[in-house]
């Protein structure tokens, strides 16, 4: 029997019954992506919900990452769900420490490196999140690159510069609840602004990707000031990454999750700094 063969762009034809095989048959077919950004989301909005239910969107991404983990041992198989929940995050965390990472580097969010060690034979990454400089500043405070570029970038879209009072990176006040002992959240002085210049700067805020919300002494031991956290930021203390869920659906971030009292003029779409660049 004669079975002609051509190369043609990369592939092996065989001119067998009308069946084209390519090149290398079905061992090379194209891994399944796995979108870090989706994944990321995924990490700050499912841990605290009652039930396993999947973030839109990011489901086929979570899958693959989890079926990684339960190949590698971390990770029961009841728990591959699409849902990054509690169980998922401390499979993730296991496996960053069995790679020698620790601290801030073991905290369960994927890292790029992390990621596209997990997926290697299984899946490929695309959108990677990086937080760059964990020793960067804004007007003097402590942030990491990443956010210093988003605080960069809301500032250009007002007349006035925004002010921190508190950065990232440290447990000075205690008032904070945690969320400031990693990266990614920071809270901004008002005293200067009038009302309408406040909730601009909010709206300023969202727009590049940060969950914000303007704080008054009636929520708790503090003064007027903004509150905002850098949404999918890989390396947010788990009170500010619950803080992202709680904006998510809506809410203000606090103990109470009670709504959102932004008015509906400065509110904007949910984003991520990524994206928004996009």
């Amino acid at each position: 029997m004669n079975l002609p063969a051509v190369l043609s762009r990369g592939a092996v034809v065989f001119a067998l019954l009308g069946v084209v095989v390519p090149f290398g048959g079905p061992a090379a077919a194209a891994l399944p992506v796995v979108d870090m950004e989706q994944v990321m989301l995924a990490a700050q909005v499912d841990p605290p919900k009652s039930g396993t239910g999947q973030t839109p969107g990011a489901a086929a991404s979570v899958l693959e990452v989890e079926r990684a983990l339960s190949a590698k041992g971390f990770l029961a198989s009841g728990s591959v769900d699409g849902h990054y929940g509690t169980s998922t995050v401390a499979a993730y965390a296991a496996w960053q420490r069995s790679l020698g990472y620790s601290g801030l580097d073991a905290n369960g969010y994927p890292g790029p490196s992390s990621l596209t060690a997990l997926g290697s034979g299984r899946y490929t990454v695309t959108r990677p999140i990086s937080t760059g400089s964990r020793t960067s500043s804004y007007g003097g405070e402590r942030v990491n690159a990443r956010t210093r570029d988003m605080l960069a970038a809301a500032d250009a879209k007002l007349a006035w510069s925004i002010t921190l009072s508190q950065g990232s990176y440290t447990s000075a006040n205690p008032s904070s609840a945690g969320t400031h002992d990693a990266g990614g959240a920071v809270d901004i002085s008002v005293a200067a602004l009038s009302t309408t210049q406040r909730w601009q700067t909010v709206q300023a805020l969202r727009t590049v990707g940060f969950a914000a919300w303007l704080r008054n002494p009636s929520q708790g031991d503090w003064p007027y000031h903004i509150h905002a956290v850098a949404i999918s930021d890989t390396d947010l203390a788990i009170g500010a990454a619950n803080q992202v869920h709680d904006y998510y659906f809506g809410k203000n971030g606090l103990a109470n999750h009670a709504a959102d009292d932004t008015p509906t003029a400065y509110r904007v779409a949910f984003t991520w700094w990524e994206k928004y660049r996009r």
